[in-house]
């Protein structure tokens, strides 16, 4: 072996090694794009005699950062602001000054080891699949104009460690920056659903807009107001959208995400199915910079549901104190959420219980346990046509209004009546019809 070759082959074996020693952000490796840059370090040294193994290798780690669409360098860094370890979580909940001396030097250690494997980027790794494959010249090297960040503070870190000559003289602001922005699945996504005892992010979340959403004027602002509160740290109120369908409950609870991502806002979708793991949910979110909207949709109970009691406990609190940073918001259509039947009602017969009309009032009364119920009445004909003609003008739909309006009638009573989302159907059939077959609509 050349003394050359002697020497890159030692350095394959510095940089696996480096990766073998850390000790908190095992996650920052843990993703496809890291399996694929180890499994090509160790192709490069354990390459066969045509090399094929490690050119395989380095297509697989290509696709891997043309699927990501970062190049090494920002992987690396975007794996670094939300990995989610013992640091991390701690340095959440306390000042820097507060955390153990060991947990501090152990990630200075790791961001030294990060930085390491930040330098073996891939110029230098095609470089090496050249030599060991005997190729003319060396692969294509993925590259991109990296995406715009949306907050300051991570542009200020991102930079910082960037022009930093050792990385482990970040740490009290990448600390600072965990405590500000959180870790792991609430750093990396904005919206979530409980599913099988765990948060699933959901990366690309309804897009609708609160400029899009159209009457119930009042309610939207007091909806607004107590998710400011939540924002700002005071005490909000669990909130009860009820009435008719289609009435924009559930879009305007969406569009509230839209709104406050920015703000640290984060909105978790649960199941009715999953109501008994409620108090559960909300012990995971104590703590956490986030502030969460717990999103129940088309809300309702049977008889001895457990799941009524599981979401009791989270309205009216228990012997444990109530995260500061967590609402409930429910949609329903019933104003009373419990089903109840004529035969539930207590007779002066009744013998099975001695206080029936007390279990009757309890869960007709279930309602007034959130703090607010907000009223959404069926849309009138005012309301639904000014909601028609604003989506048009979102839409870009230039059309006569009387032919507008006339034609929203007709889809109306053809179709589901009078309504937020049937306007919604309605503009977006429309939008098509003319983008197809520009005939005004005529085809309605």
């Amino acid at each position: 072996m050349s003394t050359a070759n002697s020497s890159f082959y030692t350095k394959v074996q510095f940089f696996q090694r480096q990766a073998a020693s850390l000790l908190l952000y095992q996650s920052v490796l843990g993703g496809e794009v890291a399996i694929a840059f180890l499994d090509l370090l160790q192709a490069i040294r354990y390459t066969d005699a045509d090399g094929r193994d490690c050119l395989q290798a380095y297509g697989n780690y290509f696709q891997a950062l043309a699927a990501s669409k970062q190049t090494w360098e920002e992987y690396l860094i975007s794996q670094i602001l939300i990995a989610d370890n013992p640091f991390t979580r701690l340095a959440q909940q306390r000042e820097f000054t507060d955390l153990p001396p060991a947990l501090i030097s152990a990630a200075q250690h790791d961001l030294q080891v990060l930085q390491n494997l930040y330098e073996c980027n891939s110029a230098v790794l095609s470089e090496w699949v050249q030599v060991v494959s005997h190729l003319p010249i060396s692969p294509v090297v993925w590259y991109q104009e990296p995406e715009p960040v949306d907050r300051d503070i991570d542009k200020n870190l991102i930079s910082s460690l960037q022009q930093l000559d050792i990385w482990a003289d970040a740490i009290k602001n990448l600390a600072n920056y965990y405590q500000q922005h959180g870790t792991g699945l609430f750093a990396q996504y904005h919206a979530f659903r409980w599913q099988d005892g765990q948060f699933i992010g959901i990366p690309a979340h309804d897009p609708v807009k609160l400029d899009a959403l159209v009457g119930y004027e009042w309610q939207k602002e007091t909806l607004l107001k107590n998710t400011k509160f939540l924002l700002s740290g005071q005490s909000a109120l669990h909130i009860l959208l009820y009435g008719s369908r289609g009435s924009g409950k559930s879009s305007l609870v969406k569009s509230l995400l839209n709104e406050y991502s920015h703000q640290n806002l984060r909105l978790i979708e649960v199941a009715k199915s999953e109501l008994q793991k409620l108090p559960e949910i909300v012990e995971h979110l104590r703590g956490v910079p986030q502030k969460f909207i717990i999103f129940v949709d088309d809300l309702s109970f049977e008889e001895d549901d457990d799941a009524f009691k599981a979401l009791k406990v989270v309205l009216e609190g228990s012997l444990t104190a109530r995260p500061e940073n967590v609402v409930v918001y429910a949609t329903s259509n019933r104003r009373h959420l419990i089903r109840e039947y004529f035969s539930d009602r207590p007779t002066p017969k009744d013998n099975e219980e001695v206080h029936a009309w007390d279990t009757m009032q309890e869960k007709l009364s279930f309602s007034d346990r959130f703090g607010l119920t907000l009223t959404f009445e069926a849309a009138d004909q005012k309301t639904y046509l000014q909601i028609v003609q604003h989506l048009a003008v979102q839409a870009g739909i230039n059309i006569n209004e009387k032919d507008l309006e006339f034609q929203a009638l007709q889809w109306a009573t053809r179709h589901n009546g009078r309504s937020g989302r049937t306007a919604r159907q309605f503009i977006d059939f429309l939008k098509a019809d003319l983008a197809v077959y520009g005939n005004n609509g005529n085809s309605l």
